[in-house]
């Protein structure tokens, strides 16, 4: 952890350990980081690779690009503020490619501990949501103009909310809402009893996800990835949630299998988890699944 980061700024990188692993980073290799976030993993990359001049580290938030820019100061990597999408299209436009590709889907700590993002079901702010303030589409929007039917497909489809069309009607109902908190609370009516995780988790996951049209960026960068892998490379992800998993599970299948014609080699059948001990120091941590592949080289085939 960087030593000058302060509290909301400190993002432990999960599954750090797994990752080095599966990447094996060797001295020289270039690296793509497409969700560079406050600089964990790439830190522990860039300390096998010793290649900042190699290293492309991309990230969407704002916050996100000031950390990285201040803890990589004095070493020549590149720095973009862009999507992951974007991102991916330049550089294959641009003719790169990279030894190693690494993309955390997690949202990060310093999202969850300020309340002013809006992503916090208990620390009330703003219904916001965007990972890249620069865009205009917020969660207040979707709260308060979609209708119920808009509002339940919102939380279906990207929370698996099995109360969703009951947590429209409420919110619609109790509209305008300002805050998480009151978001929260209005969709905790729905549920009756206690719960290990706050009732709202799946509709504010949908709203996130919403907001910033995560699913469909993923979807279409995956391929991307697979094109900007050199011969030999290696490609991590880490998911969140089962519907970024199928995602990163059904592209790799789709480019590996026992083919011909198969670009990818599965380096995880099964994807690898946090051990007890990471989810003590890091609970966050516990949904994280991490899967790899590496680009197959011609002569495999």
């Amino acid at each position: 952890m960087h030593q000058n980061q302060n509290k909301n700024t400190v993002h432990t990188p999960v599954l750090a350990a797994e990752v080095l692993t599966c990447l094996d980073p060797k001295a020289g290799e270039r690296y793509l980081d497409l969700t560079a976030g406050y600089g964990g993993h790439a830190s522990v990359v860039l300390e096998r690779t010793e290649n900042a001049t190699g290293t492309v580290l991309v990230d969407r938030d704002e916050n996100a690009i000031k950390a990285l820019s201040a803890r990589f100061a004095g070493q020549p990597v590149r720095v973009l503020h862009q999507d992951f999408m974007s991102a991916s299209q330049e550089l294959l436009k641009a003719g790169e490619q990279f030894d190693l590709i690494m993309a955390d889907l997690g949202v990060s700590s310093p999202h969850l501990n300020e309340g002013t993002r809006g992503f916090a079901i208990a620390a009330s702010g703003p219904l916001d949501m965007r990972m890249d303030q620069r865009q205009e589409l917020t969660a207040d929007t979707i709260v308060n103009t979609y209708s119920i039917d808009e509002l339940a497909d919102v939380l279906q489809r990207y929370g698996e909310e099995p109360k969703a069309r009951q947590i429209a009607r409420l919110i619609v109902h109790n509209r305008p809402l300002k805050t998480t908190t009151e978001l929260a609370a209005v969709i905790a009516r729905a549920w009756q009893g206690k719960s290990r995780v706050h009732p709202a988790t799946r509709s504010f996951q949908a709203l996130r996800i919403a907001v910033n049209d995560e699913l469909r960026l993923l979807e279409q960068s995956l391929p991307l990835w697979v094109e900007l892998l050199a011969p030999g490379g290696r490609i991590a992800v880490i998911s969140f949630h089962s519907l970024e998993d199928r995602l990163v599970k059904q592209a790799f299948h789709e480019a590996g299998g026992n083919r011909y014609d198969a670009t990818l080699r599965e380096l995880t059948k099964r994807p690898i988890t946090p051990q007890t001990t990471e989810l003590v120091s890091n609970p966050r941590a516990r949904s994280a699944k991490l899967r790899a592949a590496v680009k197959i080289k011609t002569k495999e085939r």
